[in-house]
């Protein structure tokens, strides 16, 4: 299935106050990644506690995997840009799935195996995803090539990537490898748990926003908002890889 905007139509035309409305959302959004785009990293609390610890810490780890996650603003998006316009519970659940299972295969094999990635350039990949995302469902592809990319294959090749961004800042923890395997899968269960929460939260407000009459409309705004956001966090990463 795939998830998209419309095929050839237009937007409709905003009110004065409606587009008012959008582009201070979209400043706003702009804002907010600009500012948040170091949220995602690792707390100085939370890094100091896991590098002076040894052995199995089952708890803790599914703790900081869920907060990780609940924070992680650019996998958030990814998410809110897949599910955007799933309505069917085994759709969402089929993408989803596809999404853990990618991001959970790289995260305890680049962690496990020590596979050394760059964090700018893996986060700069994630950003793409959203960029990617968003032009799906405004139906670019299709009038840009004529084509319509293979949503559920795409959905798992970016969870690939996002897991090489969560091995990248796990291993930024310097974790002991006394416990190494069952610490990782702590932080994998934990990860899912805030995963699920967080969309949890997104389904139950899309939900709300899909009863409107303006929905398209104002769907329309919210994937060019989502878009730049993408954007803003490719740019960021790749001007911190510049100045590293």
């Amino acid at each position: 299935m795939t998830a998209r905007f419309f095929d050839g139509a237009q937007p409709t035309r905003l009110s004065r106050s409606g587009a008012f409305a959008h582009a201070f959302a979209g400043a706003l959004l702009f804002l907010l990644f600009s500012a948040a785009a170091q949220a995602h990293g690792v707390a100085d609390g939370d890094k100091g506690y896991i590098q002076e610890i040894t052995g199995t810490h089952l708890l803790p780890f599914t703790y900081l995997g869920a907060k990780h996650m609940v924070t992680g603003y650019d996998h958030l998006l990814f998410l809110a840009g897949v599910i955007f316009f799933l309505y069917r519970l085994k759709d969402i659940a089929l993408y989803v799935s596809l999404f853990a299972v990618g991001h959970s295969v790289t995260m305890l094999y680049g962690v496990y195996a020590g596979v050394n990635v760059n964090p700018y350039v893996i986060d700069a990949i994630i950003g793409l995803s959203v960029v990617y995302k968003a032009l799906d469902n405004l139906g670019a592809y299709q009038r840009w090539f004529g084509v319509q990319p293979d949503t559920r294959a795409a959905t798992l090749v970016f969870g690939l990537f996002h897991g090489f961004g969560l091995a990248a800042k796990i291993q930024e923890f310097e974790l002991a490898r006394d416990g190494l395997l069952p610490n990782l899968l702590a932080f994998n269960v934990g990860v899912e748990i805030g995963q699920l929460l967080a969309l949890g939260a997104i389904l139950i407000a899309m939900g709300y926003w899909r009863r409107t009459a303006s929905f398209l409309e104002h769907a329309y705004a919210a994937n060019v908002a989502l878009m730049c956001a993408g954007f803003v966090l490719i740019g960021y990463q790749l001007t911190g890889l510049y100045v590293s």
